[in-house]
């Protein structure tokens, strides 16, 4: 075979003595052909339950796809940003990537915290007004692999709690650290679930959750779509203040709030003495394949000896990370930008107007509906349902892809939620397939 002038042999590899293959039988019945080591299995990997929520739907979307092979999919899934980005933003990163092939503009490895210009710019633009230094701000791939990192920088020697229903990368990678013990009726027995859901007005009751060393809060939360009043979350503060423990404050759709609810954590007194922020740009510029986020570690909040957490995980960062992508990078710093930032919130009010024309649709046919008003998220209530039952009769009658609430926690169960991010046709489209579906089964 040949491909311009470069030979490519189907040959290449010549082929190999048969060798022994042996079959190694696993506790849950999976058997795997190959040669055994006699290196034991993670036992912490053995204690995950099932596979990742979204690599489980990918599963049932490809299947779904061989039973109906021209079925149109609409995807209100995962939640993958769909439009494209601003010129604006992209521009400087072309500008950046012609420079690399110049002797002037070619950079190599670039900080592991991150280009200062950008740095400060997420400091002075973002968190303008609340004090945050650029030194405190560490630039990352995105907030979920900064959530790993911050799961290895707190060790496997704290409990930890979280909000039910939440992003499950907290429980896995808490699993995964070491911090879980049995797996009993849905839950890790050594992770705190505070319940969030309606009952509580989506805010845990913090009377009865016990001490833990950390506190997960997701705000926005991911996925009901609720985001913290400023009431909600100097109680959240004062409740870590009084027991010793660090919020980590994951706040990727703070850009989609509406209303007056904060959109940090630091714009609560005393929140750099006890939260470590995580974020994102991936929902609010859209950069979910080009990856980029920011960690904020205040110089205030120490370990119980006193030593400054920040120094820490500065030491993760170098040890664990060789900095973002500069291109990407050089994306965020237009993001920043009065021009981008102007660029991007025209982008916001896009997937926020898809949000309204959901809820318009589902609250219409009588629905229980959460969410959309502060979050691209719409978390509606089938009481008495199994959610993958109920997601799996959505994705057969409509072939819409949405997520089940039980992949979020216990809390999720009778849950789906709905994803607002999609070209306006396409949420138009799996509105009136939902109408149907609804006033078909009324």
């Amino acid at each position: 075979m040949s491909t311009g002038n470069i030979m490519f042999s189907t040959n290449v590899f010549p082929s190999k003595m048969a060798t022994p293959r042996l079959s190694c039988s696993f506790k849950n019945g999976v058997v795997g052909l190959g040669n055994c080591t006699k290196v034991p299995r993670n036992v912490n990997m053995e204690k995950l339950q099932h596979s990742y929520i979204f690599r489980e739907i990918d599963r049932h979307e490809l299947m779904h796809k061989e039973k109906y092979p021209h079925g149109t999919v609409i995807d209100l899934g995962i939640g993958d940003t769909t439009e494209p980005l601003p010129t604006v933003i992209t521009s400087s990163m072309i500008d950046f990537v012609h420079g690399l092939s110049t002797k002037e503009g070619y950079k190599g490895y670039g900080p592991e915290q991150g280009e200062k210009c950008l740095r400060k710019a997420i400091a002075d633009t973002l968190y303008k007004d609340l004090g945050i230094k650029p030194v405190e701000v560490f630039v990352s791939d995105g907030a979920q692999c900064d959530i790993t990192r911050l799961q290895l920088l707190l060790g496997s020697n704290v409990k930890r709690a979280v909000q039910d229903p939440s992003y499950p990368a907290y429980i896995d990678s808490s699993v995964i650290i070491g911090q879980n013990g049995e797996f009993l009726a849905g839950q890790y027995k050594n992770i705190e679930y505070m319940k969030c859901g309606p009952q509580t007005n989506f805010f845990p009751d913090l009377s009865i959750v016990p001490r833990t060393e950390i506190i997960f809060f997701c705000s926005p939360n991911n996925p009901t779509g609720h985001a913290a009043t400023r009431k909600q979350l100097e109680q959240l503060v004062d409740f870590a203040k009084v027991n010793g423990s660090i919020i980590v404050f994951d706040s990727s759709y703070s850009a989609y709030i509406t209303d007056d609810s904060p959109k940090s954590i630091y714009e609560i007194p005393g929140a750099k003495e006890v939260a470590i922020e995580v974020s994102s740009f991936s929902k609010f510029a859209g950069f979910t394949g080009v990856r980029l986020g920011w960690t904020i570690v205040p110089e205030e909040l120490l370990y119980a000896n006193g030593f400054p957490v920040l120094h820490d995980f500065d030491r993760i960062m170098c040890t664990c990370f060789t900095g973002a992508s500069n291109i990407a990078q050089a994306g965020g710093l237009a993001c920043l930008t009065p021009e981008g930032f102007k660029a991007l919130k025209l982008q916001t009010l896009h997937y926020m107007e898809n949000a309204r024309i959901l809820v318009d649709s589902l609250a219409s046919l009588g629905l229980t509906v959460h969410g959309g008003e502060n979050a691209p998220y719409i978390w509606v209530h089938f009481p008495g349902s199994k959610s993958w039952d109920f997601f799996a009769e959505i994705l057969d009658k409509t072939h819409i892809i949405t997520v089940p609430g039980s992949g979020f926690g216990p809390g999720g169960e009778e849950f789906i939620r709905i994803s607002a991010f999609g070209h306006r046709e396409t949420i138009i489209e799996a509105s009136q397939r939902l109408k149907y579906l609804f006033c078909y089964k009324c």
